[in-house]
């Protein structure tokens, strides 16, 4: 009796031993990880990820970062044998192509119903979930334009004027996000013929198509091409710094671009996975979002910047029709190469 009792009493010691051995390994355990892809700018990235690692300590997320076009290639390459968890913060026409394909895996974020509606997919569960809109602007370094004496540009028409030949640079799109949404603000804005006969005009005064929609309001500021075509964040990036620049919201609108995030579709889902989803859906990521673009996809009830035309969401932004231009994107990619490619920068290797 006595040794029935002794050994009743030793395995309930060891089932409490190892009950709390599990639990100590569950919480401290080995992390879980995933993988990233994004297009989201490289100074923007550390504030996001820190919030997430302090909301998140155990799981472990391994980024790969690249303009929207290489993301966006990158995913139909290995749609057999996918290596990316989620695609964070990609061009939402660049997007769309990838979710026509199958790449993309229905979810929806916890936070779903908080995001406006032009900022998520229109399937239940979501394909993909916007978390900002940027817009094209010019970046123009006023220094340089009047050391040559010449007037600020206030309208893509004005680009064209001869004595800017050889002063502006602007984002080659099959590589950015920013370059596809300006050649698709052009056809959208003036039709599709007109759009590719404006386009031949302005590029006889193209110095450069970089493959970074940010590098044009760099250059901008460094006096490289004191006139870049580049998008909103930027443009203020380099005027807040010091640099001498002028933004500009062209008089006959700007085209825009959403970032969204979207789960990869994959035989497992990761839990983390979808736990990285819910977070860029929420409020307190969003605020953090906020800090880098005038619209995000949750009304914060935040005012405008400084800078930003009072009318932006009513008349500077233009209709855009994603679905067209994702559908589109394709074909308006090859032409725009065809006909212009050859003044763009190198690749990098």
């Amino acid at each position: 009796m006595k040794r029935s009792i002794l050994l009743i009493t030793a395995m309930l010691i060891f089932s409490i031993f190892a009950a709390g051995c599990s639990a100590k390994s569950s919480s401290g355990g080995k992390k879980e990880e995933i993988t990233v892809y994004t297009a989201i700018e490289d100074n923007q990235i550390p504030a996001y990820m820190d919030a997430f690692e302090k909301a998140y300590p155990n799981i472990k997320v391994s980024l790969v970062r690249d303009s929207t076009g290489i993301i966006a290639a990158k995913l139909l390459a290995e749609k057999d044998n996918p290596v990316a968890d989620i695609v964070w913060g990609q061009g939402i026409t660049s997007l769309m192509p990838l979710d026509e394909a199958g790449l993309l895996e229905p979810y929806n974020p916890k936070n779903i119903d908080q995001i406006m509606p032009d900022f998520k997919d229109k399937a239940n569960p979501v394909h993909w979930v916007g978390m900002d809109g940027y817009m094209a602007t010019f970046a123009v370094n006023t220094v340089e334009l009047k050391k040559k004496g010449l007037p600020v540009p206030k309208s893509y028409q004005d680009l064209l004027e001869p004595k800017y030949k050889g002063l502006i640079s602007m984002p080659n799109p099959a590589s950015s996000g920013t370059g596809f949404l300006t050649v698709s603000a052009f056809l959208q804005l003036m039709g599709e013929d007109q759009g590719w006969e404006y386009m031949d005009k302005l590029h006889q005064n193209i110095g450069i198509y970089t493959h970074s929609g940010s590098k044009p309001a760099k250059q901008a500021g460094e006096g490289e091409f004191p006139i870049g075509i580049s998008f909103d964040y930027p443009s203020f990036k380099e005027k807040e710094s010091g640099a001498p620049i002028e933004v500009v919201f062209p008089k006959e609108g700007s085209g825009w671009e959403m970032e969204a995030t979207a789960l990869i579709k994959k035989t497992k889902i990761k839990k983390a996975a979808k736990t990285f989803m819910d977070f860029v859906t929420t409020k307190e990521f969003l605020e953090l979002v906020n800090k880098n673009f005038a619209v995000v996809s949750e009304d914060l009830g935040n005012p405008l910047p400084e800078g930003y035309p009072q009318d932006l969401l009513t008349k500077q932004l233009i209709k855009n029709d994603f679905q067209w231009a994702g559908k589109q994107r394709e074909a308006i990619v090859g032409e725009w190469t065809k006909r212009f490619d050859s003044k763009s920068e190198p690749k990098e290797e």
